[in-house]
């Protein structure tokens, strides 16, 4: 079959998705002088912050790119934990300027992220579903449609999927994405109008809680039952089945509470086994599900975006010599993997019950050890596969 021909809805880059992985890259990519179009199906900027932690590494990011001087002042996240046991990140680059952790919410990180894009040239066209995807020698064809509106046909040179777990463009595309689903779930909610102490991993007999207050008098809660498993269920929990989890693990009752959101998460672990395939590549949770401990998810695709932007630039206008998507494939794959075998580990901990108690009293005991704890904090903070060192940090540009 043949190509269809160019047509004025060309782009050097159509990226599917404008959570934060995509607007970074959609913005690294305009940088690098390549043209970008961005297709989210959402109409809106999304209110949730299913993550708010940002490590070492993703902070650095963001201030080469003058960002975190839009964000403002950020507060720390305290020290950190592996499995939920404490473990100070600041090991990870002793007098690092971003050592440590730091709290941003999502929704927050997305918006400046969108106008920050924006500014640079980003085209971001909300509301619209990708519905199909061809690969031809010289460009990608993406069908789409709009919301109220007729199915379009846009051309671009390459296609990047930063529309997470369930992307679309990862199964139009036939991504291989091997793994294991989840076998332990996770529930999670802000809640206004209850009254609960903070708590930090606190194990108890029938499972795991954890609770804090945020500034705006809403309190996050997460919580485990000693053996749940993922539900049938679509969508986010009823609110009904958080209080009854709760309750069963703390003896307390929130159901007076009003419920903000809703979510649950569990330890499915999967990775694209390749992060490119022709013209078709996949940054963030499009190229690996994890269990999202400590704010590494989003981290971990913060930074695919950002190794990928100016390398896909690059051959997106012409100017690569080669390689360098393979490259970005090499590289990125195995931090990872890396990344998804320590989640794996801390998810054991983290969720199992009695059974586990040896193993955590063992890694608690490797914890006090010096190289323990730089080592775990190292590749927690995104510094692992950097060349940083703890003794001298690499200074971020200004």
């Amino acid at each position: 079959m043949a190509a269809p021909p160019h047509t004025a809805g060309h782009t050097d880059v159509i990226v599917v998705g404008a959570g934060p992985v995509g607007l970074l890259l959609a913005g690294e990519l305009r940088l690098a002088g390549a043209g970008v179009t961005v297709l989210e199906q959402l109409t809106e900027p999304t209110r949730e912050s299913r993550a708010s932690t940002l490590h070492t590494r993703t902070m650095e990011i963001l201030a080469e790119r003058g960002l975190l001087d839009r964000l403002g002042p950020l507060p720390g996240g305290g020290p950190g934990h592996f499995g939920g046991l404490p473990l100070d990140l600041g090991a990870a680059a002793p007098g690092h300027p971003h050592a440590g952790q730091w709290k941003c919410p999502q929704s927050r990180l997305e918006a400046v992220l969108q106008v920050w894009a924006s500014e640079l040239g980003a085209r971001v066209r909300r509301g619209h579903a990708v519905t199909g995807l061809r690969q031809f020698d010289d460009r990608v064809v993406v069908s789409a449609i709009e919301l109220g509106g007729q199915p379009e046909q846009l051309t671009a040179s390459y296609v990047v999927g930063c529309d997470g777990e369930r992307s679309t463009v990862r199964q139009l595309a036939g991504f291989d994405f091997p793994g294991d689903d989840g076998t332990l779930e996770m529930l999670r909610a802000d809640v206004a109008g209850i009254d609960v102490p903070d708590r930090r991993f606190e194990r108890r007999p029938h499972g795991l809680a954890t609770a804090h207050r945020w500034p705006d008098g809403t309190t996050r809660i997460m919580v485990h039952v000693h053996g749940a498993t993922p539900g049938a269920r679509t969508g986010p929990p009823a609110f009904e089945e958080v209080v009854a989890a709760w309750a069963k693990v703390t003896g307390e009752d929130i159901g007076h509470g009003t419920p903000v959101w809703l979510n649950a998460f569990d330890n499915t672990r999967r990775q694209a086994a390749r992060y490119v395939r022709g013209r078709v590549l996949l940054a963030g949770d499009a190229a690996h599900v994890q269990m999202p401990v400590g704010g590494q998810a989003l981290n971990l695709g913060l930074q695919d975006a950002a190794a990928l932007g100016r390398a896909l630039a690059a051959h997106a206008t012409g100017r690569a010599r080669g390689g360098e998507l393979d490259a970005y494939h090499a590289a990125r794959h195995r931090a990872g993997a890396r990344t998804l075998t320590d989640i794996q580990a801390q998810a054991r901990l983290l969720l199992g019950g009695p059974e586990v108690d040896g193993l955590r009293s063992v890694f608690a005991e490797l914890l006090e050890l010096d190289v323990v704890r730089t080592h775990l904090a190292r590749g927690i903070s995104g510094l692992r596969d950097t060349g940083h060192t703890p003794e001298t940090p690499e200074k971020t540009r200004s």
